[in-house]
């Protein structure tokens, strides 16, 4: 019935990128392997995000998201590239442009249970900016300690979990 209703508005299903995903809550008494068997639980990606089934704090089976890998390696590749490009600008505009890149991923990635990947997120940046900061001019390498230094001056936005399923417009659900 999706295709007909889809072929309506001249949009068409992708045969190869639409499937029906069998995506139920474990049993209760599985562990994360999912069970007897030794089998993980499936998952799926939609949206940038690797949706699985996982515990909660109280050890409840809850869905929860982290971003897709091909996503997180694209948006590095992005960050590594730019950094290439505009390793000789002064370092106030560099750390400008990349404070926004940060936030932007932030902003979208930013969701209750992705904040490991965000945090990987902000160290590898971290790591990349130093990498072509190193390689600004001749010599040896930038160590941690100066880059560290430049970081205090500079500051990149730290990871933030900015939309939270538990917070209604800014309110906490009862």
């Amino acid at each position: 019935m999706l295709p007909k209703r889809f072929g309506k508005y001249g949009l068409a299903i992708h045969p190869d990128k639409t499937r029906l995903v069998r995506f139920c809550k474990p049993p209760h008494r599985s562990d994360r392997k999912g069970g007897p068997k030794g089998q993980r639980p499936r998952t799926f990606d939609l949206l940038g995000f690797t949706h699985f089934w996982g515990r909660s704090q109280k050890g409840n089976w809850v869905v929860q998201r982290r971003t897709a890998k091909g996503r997180f390696k694209r948006a590095l590749l992005a960050i590594n590239q730019w950094c290439r490009m505009n390793r000789h600008r002064p370092l106030a505009e560099q750390q400008h442009k990349l404070s926004q890149k940060l936030r932007g991923h932030y902003g979208y990635y930013g969701i209750t249970t992705n904040g490991k990947a965000l945090s990987r997120f902000s160290s590898s940046v971290n790591r990349l900016w130093r990498k072509w900061l190193s390689r600004r001019k001749a010599g040896n390498a930038m160590t941690w300690e100066r880059f560290n230094q430049i970081l205090a001056r500079y500051p990149l936005p730290p990871a933030v979990v900015v939309h939270s399923v538990y917070t209604a417009r800014g309110k906490p659900i009862p």
